[in-house]
């Protein structure tokens, strides 16, 4: 009567995150991809002209700080256990 559970329970196929996970994996892609448009432009078609809009406050400071903020939500998605209960 055990092995017949057993093999029922081995056929039955499972994701190994839950919604609660995958909504915060959206939300640390989310803060990735705004991340990275934020870093885009600056630069000069004429290669002999300098842009020091290359080294704004938006590319400098904000842009690496929401990529950082997303890997680390990211993390946070990928340990969160949605079984725990509080």
């Amino acid at each position: 009567m055990g092995e017949q559970k057993r093999k029922i329970a081995a056929k039955q196929k499972s994701f190994i995150f839950e919604a609660k996970n995958y909504k915060f994996m959206l939300i640390g892609i989310a803060f990735i991809a705004i991340g990275f448009i934020l870093m885009m432009g600056g630069g000069s078609d004429d290669p002999t002209v300098f842009n020091p809009e290359i080294y704004s406050w938006r590319r400098i400071r904000l842009a690496p700080a929401l990529i950082l903020i997303g890997f680390g939500i990211e993390v946070y998605a990928i340990l969160l256990n949605p079984h725990k209960e509080k």
